[in-house]
């Protein structure tokens, strides 16, 4: 049981990045059976959930590791990976509707390349991209990665949500919007 109170205080601090079963066995000396078990557990019991990166012959993608969060993102202490866990669990909760209420297979991947580009978030629908976007606190610059992936794979619309209010201005065919304007639209 005190494993698994380790576990819990751990998984807060995994909250948006590469999430790695193995080096979780490692910090808590148990087999990768026992802590892919208990991962599993937390995540039926609604604790967390995991993103998995997007598929595509396109792009060079990763095939493995999934990204963190928590449904209750409160307990993140860091600010910046707060809000990326914030807008995460909305763009979840909007697949969760669109399935739900309009029978589309909508799904939430994030996007990562054997090059390092990163982009935080990607809704598809039937496996098709339909919007990405990334998560920042304040607009400093549209990132190489979301320009990158957006062309790369034909993604109709790309986002920079931002923290920051009263945000919203398009540039090079992205979207530069205020996280509460974003977020309020979805449903």
């Amino acid at each position: 049981i005190s494993s698994l109170q380790v576990l819990l205080e751990l998984l807060p601090q995994k909250v948006g990045s590469l999430f790695s079963l193995n080096s979780l066995r490692e910090d808590l000396g148990v087999t990768h059976k026992t802590i892919s078990l208990w991962v599993d557990i937390f995540e039926r019991f609604y604790y967390h959930f995991r993103v998995y990166p997007f598929q595509s012959k396109l792009i060079k993608s990763l095939r493995k590791e999934p990204k963190l969060y928590l449904w209750d993102w409160s307990e993140v202490k860091d600010e910046d990976a707060k809000f990326e866990n914030m807008v995460a669990s909305h763009l979840l909760k909007f697949c969760h509707f669109l399935f739900d209420a309009e029978g589309y297979k909508a799904q939430l991947y994030y996007l990562r390349d054997r090059a390092q580009r990163e982009v935080d978030f990607l809704v598809a629908v039937d496996d098709k991209p339909w919007f990405c976007l990334e998560v920042k606190n304040s607009f400093r610059g549209i990132p190489s990665s979301l320009t990158h992936f957006s062309k790369a794979l034909k993604i109709p619309f790309a986002y920079e949500v931002v923290k920051e209010d009263g945000v919203d201005l398009i540039k090079s065919n992205i979207r530069i919007i205020s996280a509460n304007k974003f977020l309020s639209a979805l449903v």
